[in-house]
C-alpha cells in the first residue's frame, strides 16, 4: 500500500488519472479499442478521488459510521492486514476493510449461544464486513473489454442477426453470415454492429434492414459491460440481511440504481456461484459513473477464495479445455452450500427452542415475540410455490409427523401449523437449494427433519422447473 499524507492524496490520485487516460489514449492509438469505448473509459478513469469520495458517500448512506478500525486488505490472499490505517491513507489505490452494523436487520439478537456465566456468544450478528477495492486496473479493464466482453458482443450480434434472417425467412443465409461477422469482427475491434453487419450483408430490401438496425441497437456495447472499475463487497451472515441491505439501498437512492441481480436461489450457473449484485451510479445522471456492490454470506466467501486459483488458471489459458475446471471449481462452491446451510438448520434449531416462550408471551393478546422476523422479502420464490410448500407442510403437522414439544402449555393444531410455517418461512427465505441431487443435513433431530423436508420441496420445485 502506498503510505501518504492527506496533503499529498489529490496530488498522487491525480498522477494516476493521467497515466490511466494516457494507457487509454494508447489503446485508441493502437487500435485496440475505438473512440466510443475510449470516451466511456476516460469518464471512469477521470477524477479517481472524486470518484472514490462518492463511493464513501454510498456507504456512508448505507452503513453509517464504521463500528471497528479500518485495516489494510490484501486482494492477493483475499485476507484482511492486522494493521488499522488513517483516513489520511486511503485513496484510489489501496484496498480496505471495515466492519458496519446493518441497523435494519431483521436477525438482529435472534441466534446466540449461552456460555458459562453471563456470557452470550452471538451465533449471528448485524455486523456486515466491508471490502472497499482500489480501482480497477486500467489495463485489465480494457483486457476485459477486448476479451471476454467482446465475445459476449459478437455472441449477442449473432444471435441478433439470426433472429431477424429466422423471422424473414432466409434460413439458408445464416451460417455464410455468422462466419463473416465472426472473421470481420475478429479483425479489428469494432462496436458499431448495425454499420458492420449492414456492410457484411450487401444491397438488401429495406425490411430486412430496419428489423435488422433494429435488434442490433438492443445489443449491449463492450465496454458497458465493465461495472467493476470502482467495487464493493459487503459480507453477511444471512442471506435475509444482504437482502434487506439490498431492499434499503432501493429505497433510499432509486435514481442512482443501474441495475440490480439476485443469485442467491440460483442453480443455473455452470461454476455454482451464489450472490446478488448491485450496480449503482456515483456519477450524475448526465456523466454515469457505475459501481458495483457485491452481496454475498460469510461462510460462502471462504469457499470462493479458493476457486480464484481455478479462475486465474483459466485466464492465463483462455484457450484450454475448461470443463473440468468448471466442474471442480463448482463442487467446491456446492461444499460451501452444504457448510452454509448447516449453519442455516442450526439457527432453526435455536428458534425451535425458543417457541415455547414465544407461545407463552404472546398468548392472549396475539402478538407475537417473532412478529417480523424474518419479514416478508420481495425477492422469494414464486407465491404459487411457496403455498404448495406450506399445504405439504400443513398435512404433515395434522398427521403429526411434525410436533412441538417444548411449548409451555398444550398446542392445538392451528397453533402448531402457525409455528411450523414461521420455521418454515425462515427456511425459504435464508437457505440455499443445492445443486446436487440428495443433499441434505446430517441427523434426526425436529430441525433437521424440517430442514430437509422444506429443502426436498424446493428440489421438487427446480426438478419441475427444469423440466417443463
Amino acid at each position: 500500500m502506498v503510505k501518504t499524507t492527506a496533503l499529498d492524496v489529490d496530488i498522487l490520485t491525480a498522477d494516476r488519472d493521467r497515466h490511466n487516460i494516457a494507457f487509454i489514449d494508447n489503446a485508441r492509438d493502437a487500435g485496440r479499442i475505438d473512440d466510443e469505448t475510449a470516451q466511456y473509459l476516460r469518464r471512469l478513469y477521470s477524477d479517481g478521488m472524486d470518484c472514490y469520495r462518492d463511493v464513501f458517500h454510498v456507504l456512508g448512506k448505507c452503513f453509517g459510521a464504521p463500528k471497528t478500525a479500518v485495516t489494510e486488505y490484501d486482494p492477493a490472499t483475499d485476507l484482511s492486514v492486522d494493521k488499522p490505517i488513517k483516513i489520511a491513507d486511503i485513496n484510489p489505490l489501496c484496498c480496505y476493510l471495515v466492519n458496519h452494523r446493518l441497523d435494519a436487520d431483521p436477525m438482529r439478537n435472534q441466534f446466540f449461544t449461552c456460555c458459562a456465566s453471563h456470557k452470550i456468544d452471538l451465533s449471528v450478528s448485524s455486523i456486515v464486513t466491508v471490502i472497499v477495492a482500489a480501482q480497477k486496473n486500467v489495463e485489465r479493464a480494457i483486457d476485459k473489454v477486448t476479451g471476454k466482453y467482446y465475445q459476449f458482443f459478437i455472441n449477442d450480434v449473432i444471435s441478433a442477426v439470426t433472429r431477424v434472417f429466422v423471422e424473414m425467412g432466409r434460413d439458408k443465409q445464416i451460417k455464410k453470415i455468422e462466419q463473416q461477422i465472426r472473421k470481420n469482427f475478429a479483425a479489428h475491434y469494432v462496436t458499431n454492429a448495425a454499420e458492420e453487419v449492414l456492410s457484411i450483408i450487401g444491397q438488401s430490401e429495406d425490411s430486412l434492414v430496419v428489423k435488422l438496425v433494429r435488434e442490433l441497437d438492443k445489443v449491449k456495447k463492450p465496454y458497458l459491460h465493465l461495472n467493476d472499475v470502482w467495487r464493493v463487497k459487503c459480507l453477511f451472515d444471512l442471506i435475509p440481511q444482504a437482502r434487506t441491505f439490498i431492499e434499503r439501498l432501493r429505497d433510499m437512492m432509486p435514481e442512482r440504481i443501474i441495475s440490480m441481480r439476485d443469485k442467491f436461489y440460483d442453480i443455473t450457473n455452470p461454476r455454482n456461484y451464489r450472490d446478488s449484485k448491485v450496480i449503482v451510479n456515483i456519477g450524475t445522471a448526465d456523466n454515469v459513473i457505475p459501481m458495483e456492490i457485491i452481496c454475498q454470506v460469510r461462510t460462502f466467501f471462504e469457499f470462493e477464495r479458493r476457486t480464484h486459483d481455478y479462475y486465474a488458471t483459466l485466464r492465463e489459458n483462455p484457450d484450454m479445455e475448461n470443463a473440468a475446471i468448471e466442474s471442480e471449481a463448482a463442487e467446491m462452491m456446492e461444499s460451501g452450500i452444504e457448510q452454509y446451510n448447516k449453519m442455516i438448520c442450526r439457527c432453526l434449531d435455536d428458534l425451535l427452542e425458543r417457541v415455547g416462550w414465544n407461545i407463552l408471551y404472546s398468548r392472549g393478546n396475539d402478538v407475537s415475540l417473532f412478529e417480523g422476523f424474518p419479514r416478508e422479502c420481495k425477492l422469494y420464490y414464486p407465491s404459487s410455490i411457496v403455498e404448495k410448500i406450506m399445504n405439504k407442510l400443513d398435512a404433515a403437522v395434522k398427521n403429526e409427523i411434525f410436533v412441538v414439544t417444548n411449548s409451555s402449555s398444550k398446542l392445538d393444531k392451528t397453533q402448531e401449523i402457525a409455528i411450523f410455517r414461521f420455521m418454515a418461512r425462515f427456511v425459504l427465505v435464508s437457505a440455499m437449494p443445492y445443486t446436487r441431487a440428495g443433499c441434505g443435513v446430517d441427523g434426526d433431530t425436529l430441525a433437521v427433519r424440517l430442514f430437509n423436508f422444506i429443502m426436498n420441496e424446493v428440489s421438487r420445485y427446480y426438478n419441475s422447473e427444469r423440466n417443463m
